[in-house]
């Protein structure tokens, strides 16, 4: 008999206990009551029989592998029930345990549920393009490279770009959100993801086993192969139960001199609350994990991050985007900023660097028409160069476009003092040649996560009390972020040795055990020896998900506070389960051993504590996340707003552009820059502060239920509203001429206050996006 069969046979078998037992107690019941007493002990002792001897032979099996047996206890019962012809309460009993066994198994089919769910989605087949022809094939035969087609609700194979119509998704699987997204051509699609519209082409860029699905399928299998320390000192516990209620069971016979007294003790002496609910609790912990994608490699490394009190945090792709965005423009006097972008982007459409997709991607959410460029020169480590409709155009570092040595001293002083200023933020200045002249430059950055200040301050609040940022940044960046998303303490020019170094120091510090949190591969050994490493596997590294103990397949950090909640939660049911059901066998234990309670009462009450420990260590499949408030209509008006967000950018950055440099433009060219800031500040960003008051804020005060809870957000457009007629006025009393110089230091006052209270504004306003539960506004405003 092979193995698959033999666990078929076996789960039949014990799926048919329960109706046997029941059916032999009532079969017995009903030959008592007709007066066939012989008959009645037939149907009472066979099934009695069937159990006992399945028990003992899983306590011999379980002995033969080095493990204890604890259901002794129960064969006992069953053996000592049939010994003294108490056939009723023996039948009691395997009814009894054969309830606590179906109870068991759908307990932990519940609780393994979403676990199971991720692997049975699997997919298997694809349909690939062939020389013309769509032929369907394994999905191991899949290579990167290959076209294929998805249909209406399949799982997405592999990794892989859209190419053709867009695709309509449903994530829910991966991210535990409902919400279908669209993904367009050239946005990449993650595996296991479901179609949920019509169908599409796939590029792929991953084989079937190095997609994110396989990936997270691994994880799993890993998750479902441990035990939990709790549970492990639950079946300890339960060990020692076991000379503890034969020395009761002893104890009552002795005092009576009867041994059905015994018998009671023992009846009702089943550590099933320990055998049951531990185990129950935790896998339901890391079921109710998986639906929200993290996945946790086991009970033990959930049963320590329910205990965590600190956290160190990598900076790149944790705690920042992970990845360059366009953050402004920065343009020479004269030339127009747009003009600039898009002589750079068309050129580096072609080019493979990291940072010209981000411009390319800056370009097109601006708007912007780019040209095919000709003659591309691509020169490694330096810039790319090319020629867009006929003009000569070179995109690079400085020494490469701006055609200076490694100083920069022949930079003008527009582009020296933009350097400096990118060396003390920690920005990224791409510069732009258009044929003889500098004409401007590119400023990249790697943005904070619109959820990492609100996923600290979760943090907080589900216990962590202290919280490191460690990176291999400069000190001078890492400060500043650290500073602006309110960490204890930033470890900065961190080498991977550093890092482990860092964690090894904050566990001999701390009382609690220490988490790593990070993405890459220099995060792999720090993640490897915290207590609990966390991976934020979505776009991490395979190195860091592989040594890490969590991975967070979803590119949410908030989703870390989500994990430690649910892991608090699940301890503390298994920790409650356990105490409330050993108490009330151990009150029962002392009700019979003074005859206070009979043997069928007591297999009676036993079933009863059984089912309320399950019970209650099932509520683990619930609860332990936040609630966010549902604002009907929140997603299409915000999405509205967000894209004016998007468009605003640039000429937002043009305010602290015109402060810097006022002081140098020529007095007409300074009134034409004034006067276009007037008009943006006046028509466009009012009307859409004006908007927001109408719109956005009464939907938030519906969300938090209190009407005042805007107020702030009232406060601050009040103070742009009167930043913006203040500046209104002092263009309005400005000369023909233009400004003179006693004019500039108002005008600049009033710029840089507009500048610092509107980035403020954004940025509060993007932070409570994601805080209604708004997917996309992270993803757009990463």
């Amino acid at each position: 008999m092979t193995a698959t069969l033999r666990a078929r046979v076996l789960r039949i078998f014990g799926n048919a206990l329960l109706p046997l037992c029941a059916a032999g107690l009532a079969l017995g019941l009903a030959f008592a009551w007709a007066g066939r007493d012989d008959l009645a002990t037939i149907a009472w002792a066979v099934p009695s029989g069937i159990v006992g001897v399945r028990l003992g032979w899983s306590i011999l099996r379980d002995l033969m592998a080095g493990e204890a047996g604890v259901d002794v206890i129960a064969v006992l019962a069953i053996g000592g029930a049939l010994a003294m012809e108490e056939f009723v309460a023996a039948a009691i009993i395997a009814l009894m345990l054969a309830t606590g066994e179906t109870l068991e198994r759908y307990a932990a089919g519940r609780a393994h549920r979403e676990l199971t769910a991720l692997l049975s989605r699997a997919p298997r087949d694809v349909h690939r393009y062939e020389d013309g022809e769509l032929i369907t094939r394994p999905i191991d035969a899949v290579i990167v490279g290959d076209r294929l087609l998805v249909m209406p609700g399949e799982i997405v194979p592999v990794d892989g770009l859209v190419e053709g119509a867009a695709a309509v998704l449903d994530e829910s699987a991966l991210t535990g959100e409902a919400r279908p997204v669209t993904r367009v051509e050239g946005d990449q699609v993650n595996s296991g993801t479901l179609n949920a519209g019509g169908p599409f082409d796939l590029r792929a860029i991953a084989a079937a086993a190095q997609s994110t699905y396989a990936g997270i399928v691994r994880l799993v299998r890993e998750a479902e192969g441990s035990k939990a320390p709790f549970v492990r000192l639950a079946d300890r516990y339960a060990l020692l139960f076991v000379p503890l209620t034969l020395a009761l069971a002893g104890f009552a016979w002795l005092i009576s001199g009867d041994p059905v007294r015994a018998l009671a003790v023992i009846v009702v002496a089943t550590p099933c609350p320990l055998l049951l609910a531990a185990p129950i609790a935790i896998v339901a912990g890391l079921s109710r994990a998986a639906r929200r994608g993290i996945i946790v490699k086991g009970g033990g490394p959930l049963e320590t991050l329910a205990r965590a009190r600190v956290l160190l945090f990598d900076k790149t792709g944790t705690l920042t985007a992970g990845r360059p965005r366009l953050a402004g423009v920065e343009a020479a006097p004269g030339v127009d900023p747009n003009d600039v972008l898009r002589l750079a982007a068309s050129v580096d459409q072609v080019s493979p660097h990291v940072l010209a997709a981000a411009i390319v991607h800056g370009a097109r959410e601006r708007g912007l028409s780019l040209s095919f460029p000709i003659d591309v020169v691509e020169t490694p480590g330096s810039g790319v160069s090319g020629r867009v409709d006929g003009r000569e155009v070179q995109v690079g570092s400085a020494d490469f476009a701006g055609h200076v040595g490694a100083g920069g001293g022949s930079l003008p002083g527009w582009a020296r003092e933009l350097r400096r200023r990118g060396a003390v933020e920690g920005s990224t200045h791409v510069f732009v040649r258009a044929d003889d002249r500098l004409a401007g430059a590119l400023v990249l950055d790697d943005p904070i996560r619109p959820e990492t200040p609100r996923a600290i301050r979760s943090l907080r609040r589900a216990g962590i009390t202290r919280i490191v940022m460690v990176t291999g940044d400069h000190a001078s960046v890492a400060e500043m972020v650290g500073a602006a998303i309110g960490v204890d303490g930033v470890l900065a020019e961190r080498t991977p040795a550093d890092k482990v170094d860092a964690v090894r120091q904050e566990m001999a510090d701390s009382l609690g055990p220490v988490v790593m949190v990070g993405d890459g591969i220099n995060d792999a050994p720090a993640l490897a020896i915290a207590d609990v490493g966390v991976a934020m596997g979505a776009r991490g590294a395979t190195a860091s998900s592989e040594a890490a103990d969590l991975v967070i397949t979803v590119d949410r950090l908030d989703r870390l506070a989500e994990a430690i909640r649910l892991a608090k939660r699940s301890r503390q049911i298994a920790v409650q389960s356990v105490i409330a059901g050993m108490g009330m066998s151990l009150v029962a234990m002392g009700f019979a051993a003074f005859g206070a309670l009979p043997v069928v009462a007591g297999a009676l009450i036993q079933e009863a504590i059984d089912v309320a420990v399950i019970l209650n260590a099932l509520r683990a499949l619930r609860g332990g996340t936040e609630v966010r408030a549902h604002v009907p209509g929140w997603a299409e008006t915000s999405a509205g707003l967000r894209t004016e967000h998007r468009k605003l950018a640039p000429a937002l950055a043009r305010i602290r552009r015109l402060a810097d440099g006022i002081d140098a433009l020529p007095a007409g060219e300074a009134a034409a820059e004034l006067e276009a800031t007037r008009s943006f500040l006046v028509d466009d960003l009012m009307r859409h502060e004006r908007q927001e008051d109408r719109t956005i804020y009464p939907m938030l005060a519906q969300a938090i239920g209190n009407e005042d809870a805007t107020a702030a957000l009232h406060r601050t457009h009040t103070e742009i509203f009167h930043l913006i007629g203040l500046y209104d006025r002092l263009v309005g009393d400005l000369p023909p001429e233009g400004p003179a110089r006693e004019d500039l230091v108002d005008l600049r006052r009033v710029l840089y206050g507009l500048d610092a209270i509107l980035r403020l504004h954004m940025a509060q306003e993007e932070e409570l996006y994601v805080s209604l539960g708004d997917e996309s506004a992270v993803a757009d405003a990463a």
